[in-house]
């Protein structure tokens, strides 16, 4: 591959600005300056630099954030910063076959919960990921107003109906660690779950952070702000059973 082809598919710009990039020498490949934007290069595993910058081909990206409080996973945010400000340019330049380039999140998290959320370029990951047919179970740690009792958790798992649908919605796991503490496994995705069932059983959330998804677990030492790709294990562990 053109050695320009490659750095427009990573989301460094139109062809026209990575050919001119390259011709500037703002490009590095193996520790050398390239000036020809028609180089070629086999892409897969390719260590490169664009202006200083580090950078390892990705066809497809795979991510996962430390989502902090106070941002929106929106692309147009209307209160607060998007979390997508927290990404570096090419990951949300990208080009994508859809009407928004770059990285979108699978699923989104309130303004004010933390914690884990996977973002992709790759369609079918993302609908694999979010579709309710899958049941990829979610683990939230819920700070609550009031303490929290086996007789609430219980009502938890049991299901509670809320007001949009006559189904009972139910916790796939529910587990009382603290005076005012939950840790909630669901397996749907609706709107202010997590709030919306325990204010069903007369509690309110006061923090939410989720910390697991599916068999992936947010790291101890991803930051708040943070990102990383993930690894070939982080990807099986989203796999199904």
């Amino acid at each position: 591959m053109q050695l320009q082809d490659i750095l427009f598919s990573q989301g460094f710009g139109t062809r026209r600005v990575c050919a001119g990039l390259v011709q500037q020498g703002r490009v590095e490949v193996g520790g050398q300056a390239c000036t020809d934007a028609t180089a070629q290069f086999e892409p897969e595993g390719l260590s490169f630099s664009v202006q200083g910058v580090p950078w390892t081909y990705h066809r497809l990206a795979y991510l996962m954030l430390h989502k902090p409080a106070g941002f929106e996973c929106s692309q147009r945010p209307s209160a607060h910063p998007s979390i997508y400000t927290l990404l570096p340019a090419p990951l949300r330049q990208r080009p994508n076959k859809g009407n928004v380039p770059g990285v979108q999140a699978i699923g989104r998290l309130d303004q004010d919960t933390t914690g884990l959320l996977l973002l992709t370029d790759d369609g079918a990951f993302m609908h694999r990921m979010a579709s309710p047919r899958h049941h990829v179970p979610k683990v939230y740690e819920v700070g609550l107003r009031h303490p929290a009792t086996a007789a609430m958790a219980g009502r938890l798992l049991e299901g509670v109906v809320l007001d949009d649908g006559p189904k009972p919605v139910r916790a796939a796991a529910c587990e009382v660690v603290a005076e005012r503490r939950l840790h909630l496994t669901l397996t749907q995705g609706k709107y202010h779950q997590v709030k919306r069932m325990v204010a069903a059983v007369g509690n309110r959330v006061e923090t939410l952070h989720r910390s697991r998804i599916g068999a992936l677990a947010l790291p101890d030492d991803l930051a708040p702000g943070a990102w990383r790709w993930l690894t070939p294990q982080d990807l099986a562990a989203l796999q199904p059973d």
